[in-house]
């Protein structure tokens, strides 16, 4: 204990406890930012300035509508997101004036309750990389349908994994997820559980073929195949019924 803290009465802070309160100061800057970026905000568009204004409180009013985001600030001023850092390169190009060096940056943002989004951007130094991954992810964003799978013998409003089985790719990678019951937690590569739990999806099995080691298309893969869960295929039958009634018509 030094004299300072001797003349106070007060302990030395541990390590530990001024790790904390720095990170803390590091959340409140950032939402003070947050504010400050939103009250600045100068809508560019209809939807941003029907946002501004209040006439649309919910992101999923937009994603019904099917209108497309073109601003980021949109995000903000709707969703909650946190952050998961994917990876950050340094890149080198070579030109005739000599090797020009950049980093890339990977990013992901999820809201944990049903939308996420992947994003990635180069800059010449890695905090700039960084906020651009982010701006490409909110206007990147998918919403995810969950639900229980056919596990339950009772219906559940407890959409803890998948509604049915899904599969995208991104390159060579092929990523399948599918329906898991409680308990089963994610049963996936390391590099989309951060993916998953952005998501919300707390139950899930997955499978992988291809170059999985390559985190960005495994990443991607993985988005593709949340993507499918708003999609249902039709069978061939019904397929054949809905071209019959349209020659019909």
């Amino acid at each position: 204990m030094n004299r300072r803290n001797e003349e106070k009465g007060t302990k030395p802070k541990r390590r530990w406890q001024r790790e904390e309160e720095t990170e803390i100061e590091k959340i409140e800057r950032e939402l003070v930012e947050r504010q400050n970026a939103l009250a600045n905000w100068v809508a560019k568009t209809e939807l941003g300035r029907a946002v501004k204004a209040g006439k649309i409180n919910s992101i999923d009013e937009i994603y019904d509508r099917g209108q497309k985001i073109l601003e980021p600030e949109i995000v903000d001023s709707l969703l909650k997101l946190d952050e998961h850092l994917i990876q950050i390169a340094r890149t080198t190009r070579v030109t005739r004036a000599g090797r020009k060096y950049s980093y890339r940056a990977e990013v992901i943002l999820g809201n944990r309750n049903g939308y996420v989004g992947v994003g990635t951007a180069k800059d010449a130094d890695r905090f700039p990389a960084i906020n651009k991954a982010k701006r490409i992810a909110k206007l990147n964003l998918i919403r995810v349908y969950r639900g229980s799978g056919s596990w339950e013998e009772q219906p559940t409003e407890d959409k803890h994994s998948i509604p049915f089985k899904v599969e995208g790719k991104s390159g060579s990678v092929r990523v399948v997820l599918m329906p898991a019951p409680k308990g089963t937690g994610l049963a996936v590569g390391k590099a989309i559980k951060p993916l998953l739990e952005l998501a919300g999806v707390r139950n899930v099995w997955g499978r992988t073929k291809g170059r999985s080691t390559i985190h960005l298309n495994f990443v991607q893969a993985a988005i593709d195949a949340l993507s499918q869960t708003g999609k249902m295929k039709a069978s061939k039958d019904i397929e054949r019924k809905i071209s019959k009634e349209a020659r019909n018509n």
